[in-house]
């Protein structure tokens, strides 16, 4: 809208084209009226970026369980199967969804949560359990196929509050830091050594059809491979498995690289540098 010129005369220091661009400049009104619609549509995509949130926060409650006694609405499972599990020596009967896997049946449903959750593509080791006394990938394993099976978790291998060899073993190496990864670590190693009893062989065996291979440190971390620490604390786990399996521990020890030995990795093909 034109703006109302003064009915006062123009001030003398005016031009004519000074005083025609004043007279077409829009009302302050107008103005006004632009700055109130910025700022409702500011303040509309503000709430719309806090509900986003507030919908993702409510998300992620809705994971976590519920409070002991808290009342809850049944949730109906797809293509549901009835599964007795033989949990650590006790029959756990299960309604589970055909798809869950033993580790979400460990933690979700039965509460076990030793079992930890790493990968979820079995590449990690963190969910490694036992099942008829052999290690397993608990993500990569549907519950529903282990009917009758004997199932051993991290919270099973103690008995009558005496610590399995190899949870001891682990406590006097030092095995972890964090701990996150050592109940599959310790599960792990109690199903490798079982397999090294009964003759199993792995690719660090010299000699695949002579007597059962002696656990060395290569047979050690050839056999634990599919367990990640990423702590590091590889040299703790490889000295307790050792110890467990009646070999002396070796000490570990570090020095400096020899300018010797830095010469010849540097003349290795591949590495330019150290």
């Amino acid at each position: 809208m034109p703006h109302d010129p003064d009915p006062s005369p123009l001030p003398p220091e005016l031009s004519a084209d000074e005083a025609a661009l004043l007279a077409d400049m829009p009302a302050l009104g107008d103005v006004g009226q632009a700055r109130r619609t910025f700022m409702l549509q500011t303040a509309a995509g503000g709430v719309g970026v806090f509900a986003a949130n507030l919908l993702a926060t409510e998300a992620a409650l809705a994971q976590m369980p519920a409070a002991a006694g808290a009342a809850s609405a049944p949730v109906k499972a797809l293509n549901a199967v009835a599964v007795t599990l033989q949990i650590n020596g006790e029959p756990r009967a299960l309604s589970l969804d055909s798809r869950t896997v033993l580790l979400d049946a460990l933690r979700e449903r039965l509460a076990l949560t030793g079992t930890k959750k790493g990968c979820d593509q079995g590449q990690c080791g963190a969910c490694t359990v036992l099942v008829d006394g052999q290690r397993v990938l608990s993500c990569l394993t549907l519950a529903a196929t282990l009917e009758g099976r004997q199932v051993t978790t991290i919270e099973g291998l103690a008995q009558g509050g005496q610590l399995h060899p190899v949870q001891a073993a682990f406590i006097r190496h030092d095995a972890f830091q964090c701990g996150y990864c050592t109940p599959g670590q310790i599960c792990s190693a109690v199903g490798m050594l079982d397999e090294a009893r009964r003759g199993h062989v792995s690719h660090a065996t010299a000699d695949v059809a002579g007597p059962a291979p002696r656990l060395d440190d290569d047979e050690i971390k050839e056999r634990m491979s599919g367990n990640i620490c990423r702590c590091g604390a590889y040299p703790g786990i490889v000295a307790a498995v050792q110890d467990v399996a009646g070999g002396a521990p070796r000490a570990q020890t570090w020095s400096y690289a020899t300018e010797a030995q830095l010469a010849a990795a540097r003349r290795e093909d591949g590495h330019a540098t150290v």
